[in-house]
């Protein structure tokens, strides 16, 4: 039996994290044991992770496993593109430039800000009364 080449990556954004393997097939993408079309239900969400592929002209060239845990449905798809970039580099380290031109290389380092003490939230405050 012939083993087949897996790339392996991580991607993360928020508190979504990503395990992303990729093997050369015929384009099936599958997030936690079910297709895309099932488990991202939004479109721009499936837009998104497919974002790397379409700029490589690799929609078909690579069969995608990603297990994702944490955050919500756009963090998780952002952290399986980030994932999905990530791979793509060691399959084919001359897409580095394309991937790194089109933002998809660094992580997204936007979090939820903190609530802070004494406030409302982490930027609002409880109305202020004079009288």
């Amino acid at each position: 039996m012939e083993k087949s080449i897996v790339y392996y990556a991580t991607g993360k954004r928020k508190n979504a994290i990503a395990r992303t393997w990729l093997t050369p097939g015929k384009g099936e993408i599958i997030v936690n044991e079910m297709p895309i079309e099932a488990y991202f239900t939004v479109e721009t969400s499936k837009i998104i992770l497919k974002q790397p592929l379409i700029l490589t002209n690799n929609l078909e060239s690579f069969n995608i496993k990603v297990k994702v845990k944490g955050g919500g449905l756009s963090g998780q798809a952002g952290a399986v593109r980030h994932g999905i970039t990530r791979a793509l580099i060691l399959a084919d380290p001359d897409l580095r430039g394309v991937l790194k031109k089109a933002g998809f290389i660094k992580r997204d380092p936007r979090v939820k800000e903190r609530k802070k003490y004494g406030q409302k939230g982490a930027r609002a405050r409880f109305q202020f009364s004079k009288r």
